[in-house]
């Protein structure tokens, strides 16, 4: 296989189903480097229970695996320098601080300094989630709304941002 470098902080966007996460997985396998996957899902019911379980088996067992549903910026100061780290993703990781009630502007603040201080490349997985209609409750546009504006730092702070739909990618910075 041959070893290809990373940016120090790519972003990987796309649709629900889009093809995103296997895209990141193949940007990362391709490096050569050990893999660093930080899981932020929960397995609150048996659809994501499935989902969790088929992102575990297409990974398989070369991957080393930090569960971090809210604390990802303690997660990505344990990754080696030598690794190549995986955030997937970053849309739940914020729907698990939303159903905390934290102060999203402070965890994505930390959330994006922990990115650009990481002593390893770091991949993040994030949700293109505005293409849609407007959601017709007030949580489901909050969340919406945070999701883009969180989308819109991740982008401006990335050395790298692909766009995935399709299973296709599109570099856009």
């Amino acid at each position: 296989m041959t070893q290809t470098s990373l940016p120090q902080f790519s972003l990987v966007i796309g649709g629900a189903g889009s093809g995103k996460s296997a895209h990141a997985e193949r940007l990362l396998i391709q490096t050569g480097r050990p893999l660093l996957y930080i899981a932020t899902g929960q397995a609150y019911d048996e659809e994501m229970q499935r989902k969790i379980k088929l992102h575990q088996d297409r990974r398989g067992a070369v991957w080393r695996t930090i569960e971090a549903p809210l604390d990802v910026p303690t997660a990505l100061a344990q990754a080696l320098p030598q690794e190549a780290v995986l955030l997937d993703c970053a849309t739940l990781w914020l729907t698990n601080h939303l159903f905390a009630e934290s102060n999203l502007e402070t965890e994505e603040a930390r959330l994006i300094d922990a990115i650009i201080t990481c002593p390893a490349p770091v991949v993040v997985v994030t949700n293109e989630v505005g293409a849609g209609i407007v959601p017709e409750n007030a949580l489901a546009r909050r969340f919406r709304n945070a999701q883009g504006a969180l989308n819109q730092r991740l982008a401006a702070d990335a050395d790298n941002v692909t766009a995935v739909m399709a299973g296709l990618p599109l570099v856009l910075k």
